[in-house]
């Protein structure tokens, strides 16, 4: 998931949707991993990124909205 592409695809209330989804995926890779279900570990690394990415973008998009 790329940041330019959430920017321009996704509404405010379609990135806060995506943010809880991927908080879900990432509470199960987890708990997967705890009980060795999870094949690809570096999956947890990537889902983080990806939740940091639309933290980043919401807070962008909180400031533009509070400065005008």
């Amino acid at each position: 998931m790329k940041a330019q592409d959430i920017r321009e695809n996704h509404t405010t209330e379609e990135l806060e949707a995506l943010e809880a989804e991927l908080r879900r995926k990432l509470w199960k890779a987890r708990f997967d991993n705890h009980t060795n279900q999870l094949d690809d570990t570096s999956s947890i690394k990537a889902i983080r990124r990806d939740i940091a990415r639309v933290l980043t973008i919401l807070t962008e998009r909180r400031r533009e909205a509070e400065q005008q």
